[in-house]
């Protein structure tokens, strides 16, 4: 016996409760196994696949690629107990046949969190086509308006025609679609009975953006029901006006907000020094050149980072206003800022201060791929205490960055150019970086900011100065 279970968008982590589908991974039809990934969503922080605990066969979908939905609502319908065997197919009873958004009898992972999942390899996915009308079920059972697909190896399987697909949402667009860049923005003008036909976008081809519709109802002078004769024409002042709307959503809206609310709530101020990393590199290529697995530069500024935060814990803090504390914070795990086709990410090391310089490069190494390729995972992206930020990538020589909020401080690093310096009293050319150090006035004070800076640049000159803390 068949039963129809809703799989539903499940909790994606810290703080996130939307995400929007940016590709289905499987059909209405489809064979899927337990814990395969089914569709690919972005969140405020990350690309992530989502898994289905369910085995069985896809029923029904929720949602167009683009759509944004909310932790909760249902993604897929899923027949458990309509596939027999991995090598044929069962009919499905009509007879018995159940739909349920509750708890299952039917198999399943109980794995329904973004990113984690058995483990297992994924069974290869085959699209079964429904049955034809007059094509017999397994039990005598006639489904109307469904067609049987003919495959060469496979034995059809029909699918109930008591399931049906998921129905486009009303909505003023009912009729045909109007180009809008998201569906924030037919919900929007849903609200405010707005028809979109009537409406210049100012985006590219005539899409009508957020903007639009939002100075469309400011200009109409109501938040109710505005005039439609208002509304068209400063729509169209709207599109006829210069500039491109680039909106901010995914993960440039995630930072635009967090940034935004850093620079609201943290004092923030900046030092920064001048050091001769000579020696430093130095100690880098002796080290790479002795064998085994290469160290990064950013793994030994991150290993110098770590023992300055255990000499000045007051910057490895957050600060709690509503209780009026300062937290300190025992665990070190540190984030560094990486740039990707989407944007700006900041992933974390995981107990970073417990790390040696070879486990700092590797999961360096692993985090900055799966930013390039968009596979972080929400836990990647969170619960950071200090920042190491390499903007010398960018072929700059210093900058004063905004604090990752809600922590205390972040260390920037310039680029290594060769300068003149003044070594053992006489001028010569050294390599030399730029470091700062932009903290939250409120955990400490200049002197504590500098004596975490001053260490940072020493262990810098002189590498040896960090065997005192090894």
């Amino acid at each position: 016996m068949a039963q129809v279970l809703e799989f539903k968008l499940p909790d994606l982590g810290e703080g996130l409760t939307e995400a929007e589908i940016v590709r289905w991974l499987v059909a209405v039809g489809d064979v899927v196994a337990i814990d395969q990934p089914v569709v690919e969503v972005e969140t405020a922080k990350a690309m992530v696949e989502v898994p289905c605990p369910y085995g069985g066969v896809v029923t029904a979908r929720f949602g167009e690629e683009g759509t944004e939905l909310p932790v909760g609502a249902p993604l897929l319908t899923v027949a458990v107990g309509a596939v027999e065997s991995a090598g044929a197919a069962a009919a499905l009873g009509s007879a018995g046949l159940s739909a349920s958004g509750g708890e299952s009898s039917g198999e399943s992972s109980g794995n329904v969190l973004v990113g984690y999942g058995t483990g297992a390899p994924a069974a290869r996915r085959r699209r079964i086509r429904p049955a034809a009308p007059g094509a017999e079920l397994g039990n005598g059972a006639r489904p109307a308006g469904r067609a049987e697909a003919q495959a060469p190896t496979r034995a059809p399987v029909p699918v109930p025609a008591a399931v049906p697909a998921a129905a486009p949402p009303p909505g003023p667009e009912a009729s045909g679609p109007v180009p809008v860049i998201s569906p924030l923005v037919r919900r929007l003008a849903r609200e405010h009975d707005l028809d979109l036909r009537q409406l210049s976008g100012s985006g590219p081809d005539g899409l009508i953006l957020r903007a639009d519709v939002e100075y469309a109802v400011r200009a109409a002078g109501t938040t109710d029901v505005p005039d439609t004769a208002a509304v068209a024409a400063t729509a169209a002042a709207v599109g006829g006006g210069r500039g491109e709307r680039v909106p901010l959503r995914g993960v440039r809206g995630a930072v635009a907000d967090k940034l935004s609310r850093s620079r609201r709530e943290i004092p923030d101020a900046t030092c920064w020094v001048d050091a001769d990393a000579t020696e430093l590199m130095a100690a880098r290529a002796s080290m790479n050149a002795a064998g085994g697995p290469k160290i990064s530069l950013l793994a030994l500024l991150a290993r110098i980072c770590t023992a300055a935060l255990a000499r000045h814990p007051e910057l490895n803090s957050t600060v709690d206003m509503e209780a009026r504390e300062i937290v300190r914070l025992h665990e070190v795990h540190l984030g560094f800022a990486a740039q990707t086709e989407r944007g700006l990410v900041v992933p974390v090391v995981r107990d970073a201060h417990s790390r040696s310089a070879e486990s700092l490069a590797a999961e360096f190494g692993r985090l900055t791929d799966a930013a390039r390729e968009g596979k972080l995972t929400p836990a990647d992206l969170t619960g950071g205490t200090f920042t190491l930020n390499n903007y010398g990538v960018f072929g700059v020589d210093g900058s004063t960055p905004i604090i990752n909020h809600p922590e205390a401080a972040m260390l920037g690093v310039g680029r290594i150019v060769p300068k003149p310096w003044v070594h053992r009293g006489e001028l010569a050319v050294r390599q030399v970086v730029q470091l700062s150090l932009t903290f939250d006035h409120r955990v400490c004070d200049g002197g504590t900011a500098g004596g975490f800076l001053r260490f940072v640049a020493d262990c810098v000159e002189h590498p040896a100065v960090l065997l005192r803390s090894l």
